[in-house]
């Protein structure tokens, strides 16, 4: 009987080719993990085409686990475990295990050809190259076509069950539940019983498998994270995005219109919206990204809630009508779920790199808010921030999440929908008494006021051209355009009143250090940080939402430190914004690699420069008390 070993973290990476469900296999051991009540956080990374060549490195997909039984905040760097299907992705993968990490690797791909496709000139299962690593080599693929034979499957059919067979061995492993995969596998194939049933066998066989062989020792479980009492489920970034929105528009009282087109890693928010009609949500699909943002523009008009999802390609296209959003002042959300560019570049992959496109990207001085989520749960709430904003203020909103936060998935406390604060979308439904309807007005947020069209008495003039102040009929008067170019800028400068203080991570108040971030950098920075303080360091963070006006205690809060580090996954785009508006020195802590930032090299990189600092300060202690020409210094403070 195995021994059962309790640990407190573990990260499993599944890796195979892009055929072999392994987006679905880790998706499944994350749903039983959300089960146990685990904390986690999951990083799936899969090939851009949509049946890469198969047995290639390129065409290797991977999904990746991390469940604790304390809060963490990224799906972690070097997997613990990681189960390979094929000689690539073993190649792919192998760089990032450290001494030690355990290997499962399915036996029945390692051929000859297939280890020659990607450069092995001897298979590393048998060849003592992996013997840093604790491997295990079994026939999964074998396994799984045997258990399966009664079923009646051809070759192929019963081959694709490998990854069932390797989940159930998995599920044995960490001591996970099994009838949470079992009833998902009936729900999934109720329609093909035959398949239905296969899956099912080869899962139960893994598990028997890992029971019955004298192969693993040791088994493992992790005990569930502590959490506040309510309701939880696991969710990703595009599923909470699309919920928030849904919650924003309900809180307004206004009906959501969706206008999109699809593109990755975007295009779930679409999907998961358009099966929301009986919630009164409306979707359409257009024939390109321009015709899906002016659709959502004409919905805001309209008086519903405009909203378009796109990813950085799709914003360059809606740029001139986001452009007209700004002049029109009418209210419009855009979501920009941010991939590697530029151009097609990584569209798989996730980056950072539209925050200048979101901030400077329109033509002429067209200024918005940019907000930002932090975490795939905090979609929801940065989607009705933006719904919030952009209603109240009567102004288009651009806000960014990225591939790593819309695929990736954690817990989610599920929020009650009474507990939001309401968001008051202001129309005008009554003409003046005192005077005619007046649509470019404002009110103490400088914000106008919206008349949906058609109501008597409220009929207006709308258009790109510039607006006369108060009237909104056409100008080209100079003093105008500069007044009305002024007052638009005002108005969303004015946003960081209506902003809360920011939250300064600075346990003993004497960091010298200060880490700050933005949206997907919040997992990496805060795992970092607590692995610096750790080990005895000093370190402070702050994270900001909004990026677009910047909250108005940012500056004095930067100046307080010595060092300022940000990391990003750009080539420092905030850490430029910052120097240009505060005058600080923001040192940019910059990766782009597809992939986020590596909470381990974060670490590792702050305690050096923590620990340089500390020897400047002393060299400087010493020589401030260094002797003078033969004198001892005397502090001006001791002088009497």
């Amino acid at each position: 009987m195995s021994e059962v070993r309790s640990v407190d973290r573990v990260v499993i990476r599944f890796a195979g080719d892009s055929g072999d469900g392994m987006q679905l296999t880790g998706d499944r051991f994350t749903s039983d993990t959300a089960q146990l009540g685990n904390d986690f956080s999951t990083l799936p990374n899969f090939p851009a085409e949509i049946r890469a060549p198969a047995g290639t490195v390129a065409g290797v997909s991977s999904f990746q686990v991390h469940f604790a039984d304390f809060d963490i905040r990224t799906p972690g760097d070097r997997p613990d475990v990681l189960v390979v299907m094929n000689p690539a992705a073993l190649k792919a993968n192998l760089h990032d295990l450290p001494r030690g990490a355990v290997i499962l690797a399915d036996t029945a791909d390692f051929s000859n050809r297939n280890l020659a496709k990607v450069g092995y000139t001897s298979n590393p299962l048998e060849d003592g190259s992996l013997d840093a690593y604790e491997v295990h080599a079994i026939d999964l693929t074998g396994l799984a076509v045997a258990a399966v034979a009664p079923f009646g499957l051809g070759r192929k059919d019963a081959a694709r069950t490998k990854n069932m067979f390797a989940l159930g061995l998995l599920t044995w492993l960490y001591s996970r539940p099994e009838q949470g995969t079992l009833d998902f596998l009936a729900r999934k194939f109720a329609s093909k019983p035959g398949i239905r049933d296969a899956n099912m066998a080869a899962f139960r066989a893994g598990h028997a498998y890992g029971e019955t062989t004298e192969v693993f020792t040791v088994r493992y479980q992790v005990a569930a994270a502590p959490t506040p009492a309510g309701t939880y489920r696991q969710i990703t970034g595009n599923t909470a995005l699309a919920y928030g929105l849904m919650a924003g528009a309900a809180k307004a009282g206004l009906q959501l219109f969706l206008g999109a087109y699809p593109i990755t890693p975007a295009s779930d928010v679409l999907h998961l919206l358009s099966r929301a009609k009986d919630h009164g949500v409306i979707t359409f699909q257009a024939e390109d990204e321009i015709a899906a943002v002016g659709a959502a523009l004409g919905a805001s008009y309209a008086g519903a809630l405009g909203v378009t999802s796109t990813s950085g390609p799709g914003m360059a296209l809606k740029m001139e009508t986001i452009s007209l959003a700004v002049m029109l002042e009418l209210p419009l959300v855009i979501c920009d779920v941010q991939r590697a560019g530029p151009a097609t570049g990584l569209p798989t992959k996730t980056e950072q790199a539209d925050l200048f496109q979101a901030i400077y990207g329109r033509h002429g001085e067209a200024p918005l808010p940019v907000i930002a989520a932090q975490s795939p749960g905090d979609c929801f709430d940065a989607a009705v921030e933006a719904t919030r904003i952009a209603l109240t203020y009567r102004t288009p909103v651009i806000l960014l999440s990225d591939g790593y936060l819309g695929n990736g998935a954690e817990p989610w406390a599920v929020p009650n929908l009474a507990d939001l604060p309401a968001i008051d979308p202001g129309f005008v439904t009554e003409p003046p008494a005192d005077g005619p309807f007046l649509p470019y007005s404002r009110d103490e947020k400088l914000a106008r006021p919206l008349a949906i069209p058609g109501t008597p008495g409220l009929e207006h003039r709308v258009g790109g051209l510039e607006k006369a102040h108060g009237t909104g009929n056409v100008s080209y008067d100079p003093d105008n355009h500069e007044h009305m170019v002024r007052l638009r800028q005002a108005k969303i400068d004015g946003i960081a009143a209506d902003l809360p203080p920011l939250e300064v991570e600075d346990p003993g108040g004497n960091a010298r250090v200060l880490v700050i971030g933005w949206g997907s950098s919040y997992g990496p920075i805060s795992a970092a940080t607590r692995r610096v303080r750790l080990s005895g360091r000093s370190v402070a963070t702050v994270h900001l939402r909004h990026l677009n006006p910047l909250p108005s205690d940012l500056g004095d809060i930067l100046r307080r430190y010595d060092r300022v580090i940000v990391p990003e996954m750009n080539l420092g785009q905030l850490a430029f914004i910052l120097r240009g508006k505060y005058l600080v020195n923001c040192e940019s802590y910059s990766r782009v690699r597809g992939l986020p930032i590596s909470l381990s090299e974060l670490a590792e990189d702050l305690i050096a420069l923590i620990d340089e600092q500390v020897r400047v300060d002393e060299q400087v202690r010493v020589d401030e008390q260094a002797p003078i020409d033969g004198h001892t210094r005397i502090d001006s403070k001791d002088a009497s």
